[in-house]
């Protein structure tokens, strides 16, 4: 073992030896050395003190070795031997290891995260927000920092989780995605200094937990969304809000006074000009299926006639459901009096017509979004609303259809036989399916910057459908697909030059996919009996559904695959998928 020098002087010159006849004395530092001539005020010392180790008078001393500082420690290495150089330079405990980096990033992870994803500003805060949401939170980059004067410090935490709260709350009532929500929830509490934050969100019920550090308590506000209503010109505003947080750093002030605005801004489009819009949509898909300008206005009465008891039904209190029972009810009853009167009319397109306009296409889109990103608590019950108001619609209609059974057995009018599919005119159809377009634009109270577009998008899946269904003679359910897939491409391009919401342009695009046909001949074939034929009918229209919400969805995913944001590519800056269990 090698010697430590200074151990080895100690125990040298720590015992005192008498040397030539004189004793040696401790200096003035603690130390052991040769005696110092004392000083003039210095008092003598007196004769009688003697060390313990003087040997008696008259004793020899013992010989001294000729170097003193031969006189080792018993820890000395014996003679012969060369000492170990250490492996390692003793240091610090807290010192990193021999191999850590001396600059870049930190060997360890620090206090505040490791900083190594890089999103531009430049980016659309929905795809920084969602990428950092999906990281491990000790994963995820730290928020940028003002310096502050000492005296000032950061908003309060209580207020910001509102603000978030709030601003979510908008959100999800609009009918985002669980997903988009999340992330413009987290996005905001990121932008005012909350690192250790996680939100959550269910069908009715938004939460957000924040952390100061891992050794203080949590701080967990919640919120419950009661009233939800379509407004996707108070959508995109929540949207421009938001990147203003995330990209502009607008203080919490500015914040509140933004969403107030917000809040007080009112609808775009009057409640006349919504059932008029509601007439048009129902016009619009009664001549996709087949019918005259009298089946466009027949359809079109019908369908402001359930708006307006719908209105009605809500003033009063009544639960969504029996809404849309009451809505479905007038256009199913001028459909049945049609073939009452056995006029020259096609009342199933009257029927398909007002059935287009009650579809909740916009809930089945967000519901599947939502169970294909993983959360699948608020898709089942997405899901579970849609199936409540679908049913909603087959009470309605149903009772007409067997009210009209009842009085005349023998609707030839009302015969499924009567097949829709033969009507193909490509010009008269693109027109029709841009109407209903439009006009479900208007009934989502979008901006009208984006009805043009949303128009324009709806038009071309139309075509689409048209040529691979019609021409090309493929099976309606890949048709529907493909046709949705473009639809959500579009829309995802739109909203990424926007740097708004998608569901303006997505949402009434899809319109002219809607099962309307395949819907109504599923409750004809109830009504009349044929379950067989019911059921297939409904398998259809819901298989129809499906390929509509997944192929949106696959289109948008398809435009965030290709499309990165831009600014340095660095590891870890992908967006991840959400975790999944791969079966175990």
């Amino acid at each position: 073992m090698a010697s430590d020098p200074q151990r080895g002087q100690r125990s040298t010159n720590g015992t005192p030896h008498a040397q030539n006849g004189h004793h040696r004395e401790r200096n003035s530092n603690g130390g052991s050395g040769p005696a110092e001539p004392p000083d003039e005020d210095r008092k003598p010392t007196p004769d009688e003190v003697r060390s313990a180790f003087t040997p008696p008078l008259g004793v020899p001393q013992p010989p001294l070795p000729e170097d003193e500082s031969s006189t080792t420690s018993e820890f000395a290495l014996p003679e012969g031997l060369r000492p170990e150089v250490p492996a390692e330079q003793e240091g610090s405990a807290f010192a990193p290891p021999g191999g850590a980096p001396t600059g870049g990033f930190p060997a360890f992870t620090p206090p505040h995260g490791i900083p190594v994803l890089s999103l531009t500003k430049e980016a659309p805060w929905q795809d920084r927000m969602r990428t950092m949401l999906r990281m491990p939170i000790h994963e995820r980059p730290t928020p940028e920092r003002t310096e502050r004067p000492d005296d000032e410090t950061g908003p309060a935490v209580p207020r910001v989780l509102d603000l978030t709260l709030r601003i979510g709350e908008i959100l999800l009532a609009g009918g985002e995605g669980a997903e988009d929500v999340e992330a413009a929830m987290f996005g905001v509490a990121h932008a005012y200094g909350l690192e250790r934050v996680e939100p959550t969100v269910t069908f009715t019920l938004l939460s957000i937990s924040y952390q100061p550090s891992l050794v203080d308590d949590p701080v967990t506000a919640s919120r419950t969304v009661r009233r939800r209503g379509v407004d996707y010109t108070r959508l995109s505003a929540v949207f421009r809000l938001v990147d203003d947080i995330t990209s502009e750093g607008i203080t919490l002030e500015e914040a509140y006074r933004g969403l107030a605005e917000i809040r007080r801004n009112r609808h775009p489009f009057p409640t006349w000009a919504l059932t008029l819009a509601s007439g048009l949509l129902s016009g619009g898909a009664s001549i996709l299926v087949g019918g005259g300008l009298l089946v466009f206005v027949a359809a079109a009465i019908g369908s402001m006639l359930g708006d307006r008891l719908a209105w009605l039904a809500s003033g009063r209190g009544l639960p969504e459901f029996y809404q849309f029972v009451v809505a479905a009810m007038p256009p199913a009853a001028i459909g049945v009096a049609f073939g009452l009167a056995h006029a020259n009319v096609q009342a199933s397109a009257v029927i398909t017509g007002g059935l287009f306009a009650l579809i909740p296409g916009r809930a089945l889109v967000a519901g599947v979004q939502d169970g294909l990103t993983g959360y699948y608590i608020t898709a089942a019950a997405r899901l579970l609303e849609v199936v409540y108001l679908i049913v909603g619609i087959v009470v309605g209609v149903l009772g007409i259809l067997y009210i009209g059974l009842q009085l005349d057995p023998g609707l030839k009018r009302l015969n499924p036989e009567q097949a829709l599919h033969v009507y193909n005119e490509p010009l008269v159809q693109t027109g029709a399916s841009m109407l209903l377009v439009l006009a479900f634009c208007v009934l989502l109270q979008q901006e009208r910057h984006t009805v043009a577009f949303a128009t324009l998008n709806g038009g071309v899946a139309w075509v689409v459908y048209g040529a691979l269904a019609n021409v090309a003679g493929l099976n309606a359910v890949p048709s529907t697909a493909i046709s949705a897939g473009l639809v959500g491409l579009f829309g995802q391009l739109l909203s990424r030059y926007r740097y708004a919401s998608a569901l303006p342009y997505v949402t009434a695009a899809i319109g002219p996919l809607l099962p309307g046909s395949a819907t109504y001949f599923g409750l004809l074939n109830f009504a009349q009996g044929n379950l067989l034929d019911g059921i297939a009918s409904l398998i259809k229209a819901a298989s129809l559904a499906l390929a509509i919400a997944v192929g949106v969805n696959l289109g948008s995913e398809v435009a965030r695959l290709f499309l990165r944001a831009p600014g340095p590519e660095m590891p870890g800056a992908g967006r991840r998928a959400a975790k999944r269990t791969r079966g175990f």
